[in-house]
């Protein structure tokens, strides 16, 4: 097995990444189907809206896409350690055109319409899991680091041009945004299957247990290994600020000062500045700084993204909120693929997906948390005072978790313990390198490691 972990070379480059045609079909297909799903989520809310009339009905439609990762995003994640990835990835996504198609059916009740998309986002928690999991199997080294980078960038492209695309298509017709929808996860479904290599599942039949306990062993190993328990508060707390400007948006247009710009155009740029922020910190800082220098970033950025929005204190116009926003996920974008890696390449092959559902439901729990809590704050309270201490108290948050963080051999023993795991468990025990549940030891607390904070 490679050594993945960060060494002091050069940054790796595109050229590299996507001459593995796995990462391309997979990068592609992604795309498709992120950009199929804000069109979508474009379409079904103003489809429900003009049915019912009702905002609340409307929203309730733009919703319901985040509670399968709410209310069981770990164990249908779990879901993915049983069957070989690149089977749960394309299965996903015949189910979710099928359910599409008959969505676009028109005239369909407001009522089938939410049960269907609620059934339709039941299989985003193994897809995207699967996915998660497939990477560091196609990808290796500061290239793994990279791809994920451009994972991730993607999908806050998709974010901007989904969302303006779906609102103009469905202005015009609603049923024809959600046939684009279908189409795109066909495209995906046919692009993963022609362009993946078949890979057995990381968990035999004979090792596997109830789904709940598989699921409660992702949990384990995410919150007992130090090292992806510093990785996972680190990547929690960016979540509980980076989304607030975007989650306030409409509030703050419409009630501060607009600096020239109309209400709607105030809105637009408060929320598109923290996706372009990140699209642009996760491409320049992995492509532009070596792994050792990305790792020496990692803490001072972590930091500087709740610092940027502090001065949000002093009620600026709408478009120096955007530049403050923009900083932030900046900031984020150029700390987040380290840590992903760092993940990644300290967890066992077969817990890899479990792990993805344990980050994911929780980055999507604290994002509704912040949003929600900022948000009754901003009812009490002016908008600008709200983003400011927040941030501030993010930045205490921030100081916190990075002086815990694990010192440099802390990392590199739980990589290599990881990588031995996989080297020496192929796919034959309950062992955590295949990721088996029966007679599998249950991941260490960490009392047996050293916990230093990096001077």
């Amino acid at each position: 097995m490679p050594d993945e972990r960060p060494s002091a070379e050069g940054p790796a480059t595109f050229r590299e990444v996507f001459a593995q045609h796995e990462f391309r079909a997979v990068f592609v297909a992604g795309a498709l189907s992120w950009v199929g799903d804000y069109v979508a989520k474009a379409a079904v809310t103003l489809l429900v809206y003009q049915q019912t009339r009702s905002v609340a009905l409307s929203a309730t439609a733009f919703a319901v896409s985040f509670l399968p990762w709410l209310l069981g995003g770990p164990v249908l994640a779990a879901l993915a350690e049983r069957y070989p990835y690149r089977r749960v990835m394309v299965a996903c996504d015949v189910i979710r055109m099928a359910l599409m198609l008959l969505i676009a059916i028109p005239t369909l009740p407001y009522q089938a319409v939410l049960a269907l998309i609620f059934a339709a986002t039941l299989a985003n928690p193994p897809s995207q899991a699967a996915k998660s999991a497939l990477m560091p199997q196609m990808l290796s080294g500061d290239r793994l680091v990279l791809g994920l980078s451009l994972n991730s960038s993607i999908g806050q492209a998709a974010q901007v041009v989904g969302y303006v695309f779906g609102a103009a298509v469905a202005s015009i017709d609603p049923e024809v945004a959600l046939l684009f929808n279908a189409a795109t996860f066909g495209l995906s479904a046919l692009l993963v299957r022609l362009g993946v290599r078949d890979r057995p599942a990381s968990m035999t039949p004979a090792h596997r247990s109830h789904l709940l306990r598989e699921t409660r062993q992702g949990f384990s190993i995410v919150f007992g290994t130090p090292v992806l328990r510093s990785i996972a508060v680190l990547v929690f707390s960016a979540m509980l600020f980076s989304i607030v400007p975007e989650g306030l948006a409409a509030a703050w247009a419409n009630e501060g000062a607009k600096g020239g710009l109309s209400t709607g155009a105030a809105q637009a740029v408060i929320m598109v500045a923290n996706p372009v922020g990140f699209i642009l910190g996760g491409l320049l800082v992995s492509r532009l700084f070596g792994p050792a220098r990305r790792m020496k970033l990692m803490r001072p950025l972590a930091v500087f993204a709740p610092l940027a929005l502090v001065p949000a204190l002093l009620n600026p116009p709408p478009l120096v909120v955007a530049l403050l926003a923009a900083l932030c996920g900046f900031a984020v974008a150029g700390m987040l693929p380290m840590a992903n890696g760092l993940f990644v390449q300290a967890l066992p092959n077969g817990f890899r997906a479990r792990a993805f559902g344990v980050m994911a439901s929780g980055v999507q729990v604290i994002q509704g948390l912040a949003v929600l809590a900022t948000g009754l704050l901003a009812d009490r309270f002016p908008i600008p005072v709200v983003v400011g201490l927040w941030s501030a108290a993010g930045v205490v948050l921030m100081a916190v978790a990075t002086l815990s963080w694990p010192d440099r051999q802390t990392v590199d023993d739980a990589i290599a313990e990881a990588s031995a795991a996989n080297t020496e468990a192929p796919h034959s025990t309950g062992r955590p390198g295949n990721g088996g549940t029966a007679g599998a030891p249950e991941p260490r607390s960490g009392d047996g490691h050293r916990r230093h904070a990096v001077t």
